[in-house]
């Protein structure tokens, strides 16, 4: 059974066509790409699969369950964890308390058991900061870790970003644009975290990106999209070849 299914999915904004018919499976433990230009819809669908947005058509199934059934608040208790094309971290907190926030999904206690922390208080306290230092350890956060996100470049905010969606303990990270903004080097250790994260830590990505590089070097599979459709489906070699791919990217002359 696929971990995450999309079934003829169509998503409509007014008279324009978002997603279109949209069919797709990512099967656990691999790394499967979303490509396309601007405007392909690639985000759209992590919206989707988020909840954010509702479409007027199709089905979309996580680990077996109808994932439209569930409301955008609910999206993070069944494993789901994402990271965003412009960063979202509190400015004004530390690099461990934006990854803690991570851990917020598996709260235990009530409000007066953290208020009084009890001993069951205490030691949910001491299990989320031991996995946020194991995310800490693993992204090689240690000389930020005390630091304010104000104070911090814009790829280390990047990579803080990945460690809270790591935080949540997630069976599926859903990446959009990792290596948007990163330098080389930067792009190079993010390649061989999300190779990490799927081999090591056993969780499955679906991942947006522009740099075929990086996708290239990670995918299991890609799908190619345009206009909210589907162009290609296969492996990154066959989909970077595909003439109905080189023609969206670069026009019919190519």
């Amino acid at each position: 059974m696929s971990l995450l299914e999309m079934k003829n999915t169509t998503l409509k904004f007014g008279g324009l066509v978002a997603v279109n018919d949209l069919s797709f499976s990512v099967e656990q433990g691999e790394v499967f790409a979303l490509v396309g230009p601007n405007g392909a819809g690639k985000s759209t669908v992590f919206n989707l699969v988020s909840r954010f947005y509702t479409p007027v058509a199709g089905q979309i199934r996580f680990d077996g369950q109808d994932l439209l059934a569930r409301p955008a608040a609910k999206v993070a208790d069944l494993g789901i964890a994402r990271t965003f094309q412009n960063i979202e971290l509190f400015e004004q907190a530390t690099v461990l308390q934006n990854l803690l926030v991570g851990r917020h999904r598996h709260r235990e206690t009530n409000f007066l058991a953290e208020l009084f922390f009890t001993p069951k208080a205490r030691k949910q306290e001491l299990q989320n900061r031991h996995m946020v230092e194991e995310v800490i350890d693993f992204l090689d956060l240690q000389p930020y870790r005390d630091k304010r996100i104000a104070g911090l470049p814009y790829g280390v905010r990047k990579v803080v970003e990945l460690g809270r969606a790591l935080a949540t303990g997630p069976k599926l990270l859903m990446l959009d644009e990792p290596a948007s903004g990163l330098s080389v080097e930067e792009t190079t250790d993010m390649r061989w975290w999300i190779d990490d994260i799927r081999r090591q830590m056993g969780i499955t990505v679906l991942m947006v990106e522009h740099d075929m590089g990086l996708v290239s070097g990670v995918s299991d599979r890609v799908l190619a999209l345009a206009e909210g459709a589907k162009l290609a489906l296969g492996t990154p070699k066959e989909v970077q070849s595909d003439p109905a791919v080189i023609e969206a990217y670069l026009g019919k002359a190519a």
